[in-house]
This record gives structure tokens, sequence and C-alpha cells, in this order.
């Protein structure tokens, strides 16, 4: 049975509501101290797995709108896809006022330069900024072809998103593998597509 178009609607609701949820328990996390003696890697790390939990699920709608036969599912995508955006936001402005702090912004840019990781992080938003400006559908007609060629790019994010999280963490840690593990196994549910590229 195909989901129609009002559950659909539904659907995309409940994922809204699933992705903002989280930070109200992030706000009140923040304001009850339940956080451990650093609480800004805390936030850091969580606005940053929000996010990569949003790109892996952005990630996943077409191979299970193509197996499950659920083509409508694609209307979702796109939301989520910004609210991966917005969390990965959230995650650039926590390191940027909570680690550096806000009197010493201008050590970003020797920050990325001294840790690499920190370059794959800042790569990886920016790509997301650029797809989350286009994901209109009047940005979609006006760019023609080339709206699909721009957005292939969230598979550079697939692959460096997840090492940034490996990276950083510079332990080797379950959570972190468990990210690049998913990331691996929806890149690899589009090898065809990968293939057809070197023909």
């Amino acid at each position: 049975m195909r989901l129609t178009a009002k559950q659909i609607t539904w659907l995309k609701v409940a994922l809204h509501l699933a992705a903002f949820l989280p930070f109200i328990w992030l706000f009140y996390a923040a304001s009850q101290g339940l956080f451990s003696a650093d609480p800004a890697k805390d936030i850091q790390h969580f606005t940053g797995r929000m996010a990569l939990k949003l790109l892996l699920a952005t990630l996943l709608i077409t191979p299970l709108a193509r197996y499950a036969k659920q083509p409508l599912l694609i209307r979702t995508r796109r939301l989520l896809g910004v609210w991966c955006f917005a969390w990965a936001t959230l995650h650039l402005v926590s390191y940027s006022l909570l680690e550096l702090g806000i009197s010493n912004l201008s050590l970003l840019g020797q920050e990325l330069i001294t840790r690499p990781y920190l370059s794959l992080g800042i790569i990886s938003w920016f790509v997301l900024l650029a797809l989350a400006a286009t994901s209109t559908q009047s940005a979609q007609r006006k760019l023609g072809s080339r709206w699909q060629k721009l957005h292939n790019f969230v598979y550079l994010v697939a692959i460096l998103a997840p090492v940034h999280y490996l990276w950083s963490v510079k332990i080797i840690s379950p959570q972190p593998l468990l990210y690049a593990l998913g990331a691996f196994i929806l890149l690899a549910l589009r090898y065809k597509k990968f293939r057809q590229w070197w023909r």
C-alpha cells in the first residue's frame, strides 16, 4: 500500500518535530547543568551528531522510496536536508562561540590550518549551505540540469562529515564508527549511479 499525499503531510509534521525537539532538550540540559564538566564539548558533539543523523536520514530517503516503492517519500528529503544544515550551523556556532569565544573569532582561520579535521567540517558546512540555498523548486527550475549536479555534492559531505567526526574525537570509539559505517552503506547503495559517472 502506497502512502498518500495526506499521510506524507503528517509524516512531514512528525519529521519536523523529530528534528526540532532535540533543540528543546539541548536548551533544557544546558540551563539545568545536565552536561559534563566540559559542557562546550558536549554541546558541540550533540549538535554535530544531530547534523550527522539528519544527513544519513536525508541519504536514506531515496533508496527507501525506491525499494519500498513509496515515491512520495521523496517529498520529505528537502526538509531533512534543511534541518541537517540547521544543526550543522548550530554545531559551527557552538564551536566558534563556546570553544573560541566571541572575542577570539579571528582565531578560526588559524584553527582551520592547524587542525585539518576542522577544515573538513567547514567544507561540509559550505556545501550544505549551497544545497540548502538551492533546495527550493524555483532554484531547481532556474538551475535546470545543473541543479542535480550541484546536489550530488551531498555525497562529498557524506564522506567528509563522518571523517571529521572520527578525526575530532581522536580515539577509536564505536559511535563515530557507526556513523561512518552508515554513510558507507548509504553510498554503497548508489554504486550503480557512481559507476555510470565513470563510464
